[in-house]
């Protein structure tokens, strides 16, 4: 079919023929349309000719960074609200806030949270900790795409003239921002920034600075080696990075490197497994070491990190590795596939490869993902 312009009857028409569901999925506020509608494929239950590959998320299905992600997002609002040591907020709300800050991309998580807390925030107080934040992340940043975003969001709030000058100083005096040089700058920009923040866009787009500041900090700690929490998070001394449960079982299970010895890894799935669960588990090895599949990991985080996330996830995946009740030689052959997740995964697909306004729940992603299967 040729591109063209059509009219509702036309298109309605088209649309009825294509599927009988869709999905409504809502644009950032500065983007027309409002929302896109994607008609969705046939619902299967039974795969005919078997399973091809498989493609799952990253924060939530293979590691358990939504603590960290969480605890950024909530950074973000203790600081632009002036209450970032403030012990009588008790935080952000698991039941009102946590549904709609999990699962989407970042600008949606900072979008809602900004337009519920904005009435709280204090104007000097967002000053002082995106201009910090921004300044890291120019300075600092490790991903290129971060540091064009944080430049470009500069020039939106009109501040990138007025903050070149501290960017010029030498990187360490530059990193310690004093208080006085921003109350300075503050000072300078006070009547224009007001009518910033009166631009829920704009004001998301800032919130989202100061919100990569704090996560790609603690991510660079854990890229250094220190992957606890204690120190990074308040009230949580586990590590801040680890595979989710029963992932590397499943990894190793879809690529044919358990067989038939699937089955002996049920307890590590399951409290007290039935014999039934262990031959399944068994017949599935069989199946998929008979016929490996393809794997694909999808996220809504940038590449720099899924680097460092995925990085630490496969370190500790091949430690596991000794724990399961399996001949050595499969583990050496799990240990040897987890060297790598760019070695394991046949694509690994982030917000890099798109763009912040097309991530999930929009299809984007995962359309790139299944093109590079081959699927």
């Amino acid at each position: 079919m040729s591109n063209k312009i059509v009219g509702f009857a036309e298109i309605s028409g088209l649309i009825r023929n294509i599927s009988e569901e869709f999905a409504i999925v809502a644009n950032p506020p500065y983007i027309y349309p409002p929302v896109d509608i994607y008609p969705l494929a046939p619902k299967k239950k039974l795969l005919s000719s078997g399973i091809k590959a498989v493609v799952m998320d990253m924060d939530g299905t293979t590691t358990t960074t939504e603590p960290l992600c969480v605890h950024a997002l909530e950074t973000m609002v203790r600081r632009c609200s002036g209450r970032e040591t403030d012990p009588n907020w008790t935080g952000l709300d698991s039941e009102t806030d946590y549904p709609h800050i999990i699962g989407n991309s970042t600008t949606k998580h900072v979008e809602f949270l900004v337009l519920k807390y904005r009435q709280g925030f204090v104007p000097r107080a967002v000053f002082n900790a995106y201009i910090r934040g921004t300044i890291w992340t120019l300075i600092h940043g490790k991903d290129p795409q971060r540091r064009r975003d944080a430049q470009t969001t500069l020039l939106a709030c009109g501040l990138d003239s007025a903050v070149e000058p501290l960017l010029a100083r030498d990187r360490s005096e530059a990193a310690e921002l004093t208080s006085e040089s921003l109350e300075n700058l503050y000072g300078e920009n006070a009547t224009a920034w007001q009518k910033t923040l009166e631009d829920s866009s704009l004001l998301t787009r800032i919130g989202v600075e100061i919100y990569y500041h704090r996560y790609h900090e603690v991510l660079e700690s854990i890229g250094r080696g220190n992957n606890a929490a204690s120190g990074s998070i308040p009230g949580t001394a586990e590590k801040l990075v680890k595979p989710m449960p029963g992932i590397g079982i499943f990894l190793a299970l879809v690529k044919g490197i358990l067989g038939a010895h699937a089955g002996a890894c049920a307890g590590l799935l399951r409290p007290n497994p039935t014999p039934n669960d262990r031959a399944i588990l068994s017949k599935l090895g069989i199946l998929f070491q008979e016929q490996p599949i393809r794997t694909g990991l999808v996220t809504s985080s940038i590449l720099y990190e899924a680097d460092l996330v995925l990085s630490e996830i496969f370190r500790q995946l091949m430690e596991e590795t000794e724990l399961w009740p399996v001949p050595d030689d499969v583990k050496r052959e799990a240990r040897s596939a987890f060297q790598s997740h760019h070695a394991f995964y046949d694509t690994v697909v982030t917000a890099t490869d798109s763009h912040e306004i097309r991530l999930k729940p929009h299809r984007d992603l995962y359309s790139i993902a299944l093109s590079q299967l081959g699927l």
